[in-house]
């Protein structure tokens, strides 16, 4: 049995319900069972007791008791069970890269990383199918929307997730995201500092942007550059958040007057795709540089797929026009 451990929140997890931050840490939990820690106060937040449907903020400290590893890795091998062989295949043709301590996955656009109501395949789930010889199960270290494609890394053992968090939460790691925006961006690249706020508008949860010196919200950076051009009407923008707030990265270039295709939460009829485009998310998680937990530096990059790469092809665009335009923030 482990002993009582303290996580802290990372950026990536700020206003994520603890029932959920609970699946993804502790997915051998159950609901009944967390729902007891809660109750005696066993499972705290910063040192208070908190419910389980209240949203975290990052750099909170979790305190979680002990957890009987030997029911965990019994409920993991019960869990694989229940994976179709179809599953299993499936979850293997998105791997990039595995080594002892990490996988990295191109998640295709579509396909939730974590399960909610009425979802249930997702990337947390499709985990099962990477259970170790010793029974641990590997975890997700970050989260990328469900409509959008491109990286995922997973720590494969309980001291590679505890230092890719600490990566993600002291901001030692490089995302590179590849967008398809309407417009043209002037300047060409850029910084968008602007803070965001979740507010419910009209029953639905949305994140706006909020004025530079604007006293509420969350400090939000992006950096951004073009890439290439399709006539005056649409742009291939690589961006890089510093910060690594929710949608973020589709609020900002709203923001600034050129959403992302697709992105009609945010977008809009500006948003609304032309000629061969299909009405998705034109967004892809291209890149990441994080510290390997064995050492040194890990890079990785996942080539587009899907409707991306069937978008790029229209467009005429290469992948490697991007690596031969380094912008500044990426050189």
């Amino acid at each position: 049995m482990s002993g009582v451990q303290k996580l802290q929140v990372a950026d990536n997890e700020d206003g994520m319900r603890l029932n959920r931050w609970m699946k993804a840490h502790f997915p051998a939990i159950r609901h009944g069972d967390l729902q007891k820690l809660l109750r005696t106060g066993q499972i705290r937040v910063d040192g208070a007791r908190i419910k389980a449907n209240a949203r975290l903020e990052s750099g909170q400290i979790i305190r979680i008791p002990p957890v009987r590893e030997a029911e965990t890795v019994a409920a993991h091998r019960g869990r694989i069970e229940a994976l179709s062989p179809a599953d299993i295949e499936f979850a293997h043709s998105l791997v990039l890269h595995q080594d002892h301590s990490l996988i990295a996955f191109n998640k295709p656009a579509g396909l939730a990383v974590q399960g909610g109501s009425g979802t249930f395949r997702h990337m947390d789930r499709l985990l099962d199918a990477f259970l170790g010889r010793g029974g641990e199960r590997p975890r997700l270290v970050h989260r990328i929307d469900k409509d959008t494609s491109g990286i995922l890394i997973a720590a494969k053992t309980r001291e590679a997730a505890a230092r890719l968090t600490k990566a993600f939460k002291e901001r030692e790691t490089r995302k590179v995201y590849w967008g398809l925006v309407n417009g043209i961006p002037k300047p060409a690249e850029g910084t968008i500092k602007l803070p965001l706020e979740k507010k419910l508008i009209g029953g639905v949860e949305k994140v706006i942007a909020l004025p530079p010196q604007h006293r509420d919200g969350q400090q939000a950076i992006t950096h951004f550059a073009t890439v290439s051009t399709a006539g005056r009407t649409l742009a291939w923008v690589q961006m890089m958040p510093v910060t690594g707030r929710k949608h973020q990265l589709r609020v900002h270039a709203a923001a600034i007057g050129h959403p992302i295709i697709g992105d009609g939460k945010y977008g809009g009829q500006d948003a609304q795709p032309t000629g061969g485009l299909t009405m998705k998310l034109h967004l892809h998680a291209r890149s990441i540089k994080i510290p390997h937990p064995a050492g040194g530096s890990f890079e990785m990059q996942a080539p587009l797929s899907g409707h991306m790469a069937d978008a790029w092809k229209f467009l005429g665009f290469e992948e490697r026009d991007a690596d031969e335009q380094l912008p500044e923030f990426l050189s």
